[in-house]
């Protein structure tokens, strides 16, 4: 089989060889065979490094990246590994999503509905308000007619 140097490695994974480093420090590849010294690899590191950048891509922490390797007992196919993982991350981004909807709702707010002159007067309205955030649907933006 075919022993790969760090460098070749990080050029067909896409990835800076520190990356790699780093995730052999923190457990989620395997520490490689050592030739003279140097760091030697079986080419099923770019099958496992390719686990990882889709997990990343999609969101996925390394903490969930290394129970997703490690946090299963080994009989636990790996569809069945991502599906567990994969409807956890989806709660996560329909929380986020939720968040952000909020965010804009309050921001579309500030510009419709702020005219102080001084940011004391704004915070006055805003601590009157009780800090109220917007929970109720905000209303569509203005269309401007077409000239």
């Amino acid at each position: 089989m075919p022993q790969l140097t760090i460098s070749e490695v990080a050029r067909r994974a896409g990835l800076q060889p520190s990356a790699i480093r780093y995730y052999e420090q923190i457990g989620i590849l395997f520490p490689p065979q050592r030739i003279s010294g140097q760091r030697r690899y079986d080419t099923a590191v770019l099958h496992r490094l390719a686990v990882i950048q889709r997990a990343r891509q999609t969101g996925f922490t390394l903490d969930e990246i290394r129970e997703l390797f490690f946090g299963f007992r080994e009989v636990v196919p790996a569809s069945q590994r991502w599906q567990k993982l994969s409807r956890k991350k989806l709660k996560e981004l329909e929380e986020l999503i939720r968040q952000i909807k909020t965010m804009q709702q309050l921001l579309r707010k500030m510009m419709d509905c702020c005219r102080c002159d001084t940011l004391d007067q704004c915070g006055r309205g805003i601590f009157e308000n009780g800090f109220k955030a917007v929970t109720a649907p905000s209303r569509p933006a203005k269309v401007q007619a077409r000239r």
